[in-house]
């Protein structure tokens, strides 16, 4: 559905660190810097991307906003949260676990990061 997603970060090695350490819990490899000192995740179902805003201003995040990982796993989702809490993430909604709905029933967990961009990495679970 998307090509890309770009977020502005406060300290983008601080935001590197963060994201290197919860995309490895998911299987993903570490970012690259691009010559612009911008750091990008590529996987075969999109890029991640983290930037300091172009506009000189302070990055900040979205309110109602929420980006979503796709974990393989329930012990993806626990190890993506923890290593995400080791690395200057923040919690917030309830506590990760099972959520049902008419949209299906997951595993999920959710994070603020180093900038404040709500995050979580979801399993979806076979019935």
């Amino acid at each position: 559905m998307y090509s890309h997603v770009m977020l502005g970060v406060k300290d983008i090695h601080q935001s590197k660190a963060f994201y290197d350490a919860t995309f490895a819990a998911l299987g993903y490899e570490s970012g690259v810097f691009d010559e612009k000192g911008r750091c990008f995740y590529f996987t075969r179902s999109g890029v991640f991307a983290l930037t300091l805003p172009i506009d000189g201003e302070v990055a900040s995040h979205g309110n109602g906003s929420t980006i979503g990982f796709s974990a393989k796993n329930v012990a993806s989702v626990e190890a993506w949260h923890q290593a995400g809490l080791e690395n200057g993430g923040v919690k917030c909604e309830a506590p990760p676990g099972v959520r049902e709905g008419s949209v299906g029933k997951m595993y999920i967990a959710y994070l603020r990061d180093p900038a404040g961009n709500k995050i979580c990495a979801l399993n979806w679970m076979q019935e």
